[in-house]
């Protein structure tokens, strides 16, 4: 396994930040030994793309991962469809953890997928990529399983902006470079360092995750990484170059819900609870009329599943 970036020592990476990949299947069949790898799709009515996030997956199955599952959130279209025909199994956020009434979120479906798995490392990966990779299961699994201390990698990519039928190169992940890095170099500067914050691909031990609350929506892949690092320091950390990520750009206004949601998680994981100012309201021009628009923002977090499942009188 190559060294870390030789720049991380100059503060512009983590410690642990991997430009090129350079390990192969092989190396990790040889260092997964006895561990398990799971690997969880959340999915909200992701039926044009969760398929073939799944079929990216498939190669490895029965070697490198030992399941594939895609964790529904209630689909109301042919995602669970989809991904089952693609050679996943379904969860369905409802059936995991009955007793407790469901929350919305993607945050929510990440945490019950924990009740719903088994494997020692957990890979993560959106089902809304569009030309998904194989190699990016691989790419992240490679510092759980080859180098020692690490709980928690994130990957990182160039992410083009979607703008009607053009492609840009850059400029996707507008939440990320306007909100998301500046907060963290302003209030956690040790992950300032960390390219993708916000991406919804990476992979941690299960003895992490189980020991960490979840945040209930688009916080949770910062909450993670703000835990991860308070808990372990950054030298648990790594994260890996995983080439171009494709995946639906949003509209301004439902990027701007989401990162009120993010900053929540990110204020409250820095001691200021901004739980009481969930309404959030942006304007929208209407036939040449400013009109508000007011949207509730939950910020809320789960406790960690290794408290929840030791207190379950069954199962």
């Amino acid at each position: 396994m190559t060294s870390p970036d030789s720049g991380a020592g100059s503060g512009r990476f983590l410690p642990r930040t991997y430009q090129y990949v350079d390990w192969t299947v092989t190396d990790l069949l040889c260092a997964k030994g006895e561990r398990t790898v799971s690997v969880v799709l959340p999915a909200l009515n992701e039926q044009d793309t969760v398929g073939g996030v799944v079929a990216s997956v498939r190669p490895h199955l029965g070697e490198l991962v030992d399941e594939i599952v895609v964790a529904d959130s209630g689909s109301t279209d042919d995602t669970v469809a989809r991904a089952i025909e693609a050679g996943a199994r379904v969860v369905r956020r409802d059936e995991v953890l009955p007793e407790l009434s469901p929350w919305q979120g993607k945050g929510e479906v990440l945490w019950r997928s924990l009740a719903a798995t088994s494997g020692d490392v957990v890979v993560f990966l959106d089902s809304d990529l569009i030309d998904p990779d194989s190699s990016f299961v691989p790419g992240l699994l490679g510092p759980l399983l080859l180098a020692d201390g690490v709980h928690l990698v994130k990957g990182f990519y160039q992410r083009p902006l979607r703008l009607e039928t053009e492609v840009a190169n850059t400029g996707g992940g507008r939440v990320t470079e306007l909100l998301a890095r500046p907060v963290l170099a302003a209030l956690r500067p040790a992950l300032s360092g960390v390219v993708q914050p916000i991406g919804g691909e990476y992979a941690g031990t299960r003895e992490f995750l189980e020991s960490v609350p979840f945040a209930a929506g688009y916080g949770v892949d910062i909450g993670l990484l703000l835990d991860a690092e308070q808990r372990y320091g950054v030298d648990a950390l790594a994260q890996v170059n995983l080439g171009v990520r494709k995946h639906r750009n949003r509209s301004l206004l439902q990027l701007g819900v989401m990162a009120r949601q993010l900053l929540g998680t990110m204020l409250a994981r820095s001691g200021i609870d901004t739980a009481e100012a969930a309404a959030f309201t942006q304007f929208t021009q209407v036939a040449g009329e400013w009109l508000p628009e007011t949207s509730e923002v939950f910020v809320a977090d789960r406790p960690p599943m290794r408290e929840v499942l030791a207190a379950r009188p069954f199962g």
